[in-house]
């Protein structure tokens, strides 16, 4: 018998200041097999990115209080974490290909958690 590796799980952090919206897809996204770390700003994020070497993956509303909003901090992911895949959802804005960093998706509220859980396991080649 060959010996397996443990296959660690993929790290989502969640960026939502709507605690309910949070709240949700934390629950939903640990549901579909994801470890999920929280934060209510971008600032948070930022700190949690600084302090963690395990997110794979930031979900991040993109209307946000705080010195930025979800496209800076995904320009800001992209610029430090390179290898961290970026999804951005709103209920207010519709962005175009060029709105987010390369390799960035849009995903429009109200959305299916299915429909997100899928989107990560694609970026992450699951």
């Amino acid at each position: 018998m060959g010996s397996a590796t443990p296959q660690t799980k993929t790290t989502v952090l969640i960026v939502e200041d709507d605690v309910l919206l949070r709240m949700d897809a934390m629950q939903m996204i640990g549901e579909a097999g994801f470890e999920v770390v929280e934060a209510a700003t971008a600032d948070q994020a930022i700190a949690i990115l600084e302090a963690r070497l395990d997110i794979h993956v930031v979900f991040t509303d993109i209307d946000m209080p705080g010195s930025m909003n979800g496209i800076r901090l995904a320009e800001a992911v992209r610029g430090r974490w390179p290898p961290i895949k970026i999804i951005a959802t709103s209920g207010h804005f519709r962005l175009g290909s060029g709105d987010l960093p390369a390799g960035g998706r849009f995903i429009a509220k109200p959305y299916s958690f299915r429909f997100v859980a899928q989107t990560i396991r694609e970026l992450i080649g699951h």
